[in-house]
């Protein structure tokens, strides 16, 4: 009886009105299966990844709640991002089955090359823009200033500027050598970076959690009682997973119909659509919890999570490229480039000092709306 009730807890997670939009799975498998219509089944593909990246960021915190503060921490890192990563791992083994003999193989390649690439910045974008904007926001309304740890700022905004490097070299590289040389370079030199920042991402792990553990401490809820049995949540956060890597594989494969059908350009369904509602219930959680002055936490949640997809998930997106034979780089494009060291930059400066109010937050707002409206009007 108590597993049963564990389980309804665990359906109901803080709020229940979100998993209302677990109606959005059947939907889905009706519009791809069934109607056989491209289009909606993206869409419905992608909102019923939202309630369920929340239940496996609940399931996770569970399981957190059983093991140590710095294996919690790790585990809530790694599977922060999950949706974000499935969605990657399967737009990239859908451009190793591309026939790139063809022409249309080619363009199939290109188009998952370019929406992993997308979709990663975006939520760089997201995290550290939007997110953060509203948490700053919310909180200066209800606080006149707010104060977070400034050894989260300096460690993650210096791994951020890191990465943010990674990203520009292999394009002014390219832009210096050119041709098929350069297009090779690129991508050796992308592979080195690649273990270099995976390497980086392990060291900052052990700095956060083992060595300087008194620099990061944070309120946690390591003290409170789990609500699920351990096993119930490992279950959780299994069936979680399985769903949501069912409903990424429907998204990724209706992706390019979705945006002929809307007209949406391919690089705003990437960095704006994605992320968004792949990290929704992430990012209420960082405002919530920035509206009860708890910016620690709100600031690790934002700034913690654009540092993993910066200096983990794309290298590791990198890496599994190389083995599946797909050539993807960090070369990520113009727009793309500017955009991220832009938003890393002005987050930096703003978030230096350790404080924060609802001005500052409004200026991280309209700069992800002008960046949004730069990827919806590319051509």
């Amino acid at each position: 009886m108590s597993s049963e009730i564990n389980w309804v807890r665990a359906m109901d997670p803080r709020d229940s009105k979100l998993n209302v939009l677990l109606l959005a799975i059947p939907i889905t498998f009706y519009f791809a299966y069934i109607a056989k219509d491209e289009s909606l089944a993206f869409f419905s593909s992608l909102v019923a990844i939202m309630p369920l990246a929340f239940l496996m960021g609940r399931a996770t915190e569970e399981i957190a709640l059983y093991t140590s503060e710095s294996l919690g921490g790790l585990l809530n890192a790694t599977f922060g991002n999950a949706a974000e990563m499935i969605i990657a791992l399967l737009a990239i083994y859908a451009a190793s089955q591309a026939d790139t003999s063809t022409l249309e193989g080619l363009a199939t390649e290109e188009l998952m090359v370019g929406l992993v690439q997308a979709s990663l910045i975006g939520s760089i974008l997201g995290n550290l823009l939007l997110v953060m904007g509203l948490a700053f926001l919310w909180g200066g309304i209800n606080y006149p200033e707010q104060k977070f740890s400034d050894s989260q700022v300096s460690s993650n905004g210096s791994l951020m500027l890191l990465a943010m490097i990674v990203l520009i070299i292999p394009a002014v590289f390219n832009s210096t050598v050119g041709g098929a040389e350069g297009d090779d370079g690129v991508e050796q030199l992308s592979h080195v970076a690649a273990i270099v920042l995976l390497a980086l991402y392990g060291l900052f792990l052990y700095f956060q959690f083992r060595s300087h553990v008194d620099l990061f401490a944070t309120e946690t809820h390591h003290h409170e009682a789990p609500e699920m049995s351990k096993r119930d949540a490992i279950i959780l956060l299994v069936v979680a997973t399985i769903l949501v890597s069912w409903m990424a594989e429907i998204l990724v494969h209706s992706v390019e119909y979705a945006a002929d059908d809307m007209g949406l350009p391919h690089l705003f369904i990437g960095v704006i659509l994605l992320p968004l509602f792949g990290n929704a219930a992430e990012h209420f959680t960082a405002v919530v919890v920035a509206g009860k002055d708890k910016m620690d936490l709100s600031f690790a949640i934002s700034m913690g999570s654009s540092t993993q997809i910066a200096v983990f998930v794309a290298p590791l997106m990198i890496i599994v490229a190389w083995i599946l034979e797909v050539p993807m780089t960090f070369e990520f494009g113009m727009l793309e480039t500017v955009s991220a060291f832009l938003a890393v930059l002005i987050v930096n400066i703003i978030a230096s000092d350790g404080k924060s109010n609802w001005l500052e937050g409004a200026m991280l707002l309209g700069t992800y709306l002008v960046l949004g409206a730069a990827f919806l009007f590319h051509p």
